[in-house]
């Protein structure tokens, strides 16, 4: 092997646009500072923008859908020959082939929680260890009904190994037979490491409610308009019952799922009111500076509230996942107040509730985080040194 080649890449990473994305990255590079790494991104531009340049070395992945002979070819020939791999070859075409490298990460942590990533997270698995070589899900979760699909549990027998994130994944894994690839680990993002950044003038250190929404968990609602009108009511009940300030912080900047758009909708009403402010785009190690100052944090992207457990903020989490549910129950023993499915909304006043549950046991919650966060982020650091073992033999076989 080239030792051009001989490095850890790391796939199916969208874009720092995603600043949960960017976490994982960050924090994964910085967990195996001393290896050499390669990330292929579908968005260089973003990468380069934030947190990522200077960790590891980036190149972008090869777009089909961009190059019409290409795509016409590639297509042909998967029809024909039954070769669903054939497009991830052209995908991944710069890390294939004579360009192989030993190990492959699959940073991408909820790409079979939906029914493209899924494919796309399979095929990849599947073209790289035929290749020849070892691969590793990182990070993940995975709705447990996922697995009585043959189709995924045969991808994930193929995996040299697979850290997950939380312990409903664990159980579902090991349900389906799947337990000796299999090591649960936190997050890597609960590692990640804030950087200080101004605060504007309308944030008061130590009693800003911090509040994140996303335009994704707006499909997942079961009765139109009912989250952001849960949003509003909490706003107002926040504004009009304490004298706490209001943060709403954005923590994805993608054209195709931008929290600017749902965050400017709740802003819209309060651009005059000097306890309210709307934080723009930044990396993903300032937002977690912001949510550290926060007094308590609502959220609904899974690394905006892994930013705010890990600075020991009293979190609630809109959640409608098996992410959310199993990294609050691993926390407190259940994820009942602790996280507010969005499939079950039905009443405008929800949201207050559940936040005036959290805010009546703040310090009972702030002083559980202060008493198991240590030991939780150094238990997520190990997981670098499951990637070091997994190295070192691959090198010690050659």
């Amino acid at each position: 092997m080239e030792q051009n080649n001989d490095r850890i890449v790391m796939y199916l990473h969208g874009g720092s646009g995603n600043h949960g994305c960017e976490a994982i990255v960050n924090s994964t590079c910085h967990m195996i500072e001393e290896l050499p790494k390669l990330l292929v991104t579908n968005s260089e531009q973003e990468d380069r923008k934030y947190s990522v340049e200077p960790l590891c070395d980036i190149l972008e992945e090869r777009r089909i859908a961009e190059h019409f002979f290409a795509h016409v070819w590639y297509y042909v020939w998967r029809k024909v020959f039954h070769d669903p791999e054939s497009f991830m070859r052209y995908r991944f075409q710069e890390v294939m082939g004579k360009n192989l490298a030993p190990l492959y990460l699959s940073i991408g942590g909820d790409m079979y929680c939906y029914e493209l990533s899924k494919k796309e997270a399979i095929t990849a698995n599947s073209a790289f260890c035929k290749a020849g070589a070892k691969t590793v899900l990182w990070g993940c979760s995975l709705e447990p009904e996922l697995l009585q699909e043959p189709e995924v549990v045969e991808d994930m027998k193929r995996y040299a190994l697979i850290t997950s994130r939380e312990s409903i994944t664990t159980e579902a894994l090991a349900a389906a037979g799947i337990s000796e690839n299999v090591k649960q680990f936190p997050d890597p993002a609960f590692t990640l490491q804030p950087e200080e950044t101004k605060l504007p003038s309308g944030f008061r250190e130590g009693n800003t409610i911090g509040i994140n929404i996303s335009p994704m968990i707006l499909q997942h609602e079961t009765k139109g308009g009912i989250t952001i009108e849960n949003y509003r009511k909490l706003m107002d009940h926040i504004l009009e019952s304490s004298d706490c300030h209001i943060a709403l912080i954005p923590h994805v900047m993608w054209k195709h799922n931008d929290d600017r758009v749902t965050a400017n909708e709740l802003y819209n009403g309060y651009q005059g009111n000097d306890r309210v402010v709307l934080f723009e785009d930044m990396s993903c190690q300032k937002i977690k500076y912001v949510i550290s100052k926060c007094r308590a944090f609502i959220g609904a992207r899974t690394h905006a509230t892994i930013a705010a457990y890990s600075s020991g903020v009293p979190t609630l989490v809109v959640g409608y996942s098996v992410k959310a549910r199993g990294i609050a129950r691993d926390l407190f023993g259940t994820e009942e107040h602790y996280v507010l499915p969005v499939q079950t909304l039905s009443d405008s006043e929800e949201l207050i509730n559940a936040y005036e549950w959290m805010m009546s046991r703040e310090g009972e919650i702030r002083e559980r985080l202060s008493e198991i966060m240590p030991s939780y982020c150094e238990e997520a650091a190990k997981a670098g040194e499951e990637i070091r073992k997994l190295w070192q033999a691959l090198h010690e076989s050659e």
